[in-house]
């Protein structure tokens, strides 16, 4: 395979189009389209969904992944070999609440490596295993230790989140209070239904959907429903007794570090970070 061409392939998944990626690469759209039209007749697959944005099939996926594993090495050899080098990519999928609690000072840490450039992926912690499963990412923090293949998992610790309210709904029946949301899928709030013999069709009260940490906390807060923070979040709005804690209901989310098997000494350090800010956990 020609690299040239699988670099291109990763160009146009890296910024969703061809167009964007002719842009970066500094060629022609119609000679990003041509390399890519080489690629799949040399691979004998489709490797591309022309869809908005562009997406890797799974044929293309292989390659995605293969092509970042090359860049990594490459870019740390070139790190020590110019100490001039611009980037090293460190690409990591984490979940929301942790991205907002103990996972912050491993930005702090990689900032100090100097060099790194860190590129965080925001999902689900039961989403962030197809982002290393796809090669989008390095590493990942996820609720799940089998590891991917070409991959290995350690143990991180637990995040226990409880359900919480405003002091003025906890007398209400789990059925007719309302219960605010991170999203659709919400893993954590689901659980925790099940936990109480209850399915997210059967609640009577009204859901709200609000996607970003802060905000979710806040809607709790000032009483827009009940929903599932993590301790280590809510300390401060506990103790002030502006939350209160339902029926002492909690789950206990056990999160997992998975990283490519790749000797890479950037990819050492991440790790590290990760497991040290980490130790506040349960």
């Amino acid at each position: 395979m020609n690299q040239v061409q699988v670099d291109t392939l990763l160009a146009i998944v890296e910024e969703g189009s061809f167009e964007v990626a002719a842009a970066v690469l500094g060629i022609s759209p119609s000679a990003v389209s041509q390399r890519i039209k080489a690629l799949e007749s040399d691979t004998g697959r489709v490797l591309l969904r022309r869809t908005t944005p562009v997406e890797p099939t799974e044929a293309g996926e292989i390659l995605v992944q293969t092509a970042r594993r090359i860049a990594l090495v490459q870019a740390e050899a070139q790190a020590q070999l110019d100490a001039r080098v611009r980037s090293i990519p460190l690409s990591v999928g984490v979940n929301a609440d942790s991205l907002h609690s103990w996972f912050q000072p491993v930005i702090g840490k990689v900032a100090g490596l100097g060099g790194a450039t860190l590129r965080l992926r925001v999902e689900d912690e039961t989403e962030t295993l197809g982002m290393l499963r796809r090669g989008d990412v390095l590493g990942a923090v996820t609720s799940e230790h089998t590891p991917v293949a070409g991959c290995e998992a350690s143990r991180l610790g637990t995040m226990r989140y409880y359900a919480m309210a405003s002091p003025g709904l906890h007398k209400r029946a789990w059925e007719e209070m309302p219960m605010v949301l991170y999203s659709k899928q919400d893993p954590v709030l689901k659980s925790t239904l099940r936990g109480l013999g209850l399915e997210l069709r059967e609640m009577r009260g009204r859901r709200n959907f609000v996607p970003a940490i802060d905000a979710y906390n806040e809607a709790v807060r000032v009483g827009l429903g009940w929903g599932m923070i993590p301790e280590i979040q809510a300390e401060a709005l506990l103790e002030s007794g502006e939350l209160v804690v339902l029926d002492n209901v909690h789950l206990d989310l056990e999160l997992w570090w998975q990283r490519w098997r790749l000797d890479s000494e950037m990819l050492d350090k991440l790790t590290e970070f990760v497991h040290e800010a980490a130790a506040e956990l349960r």
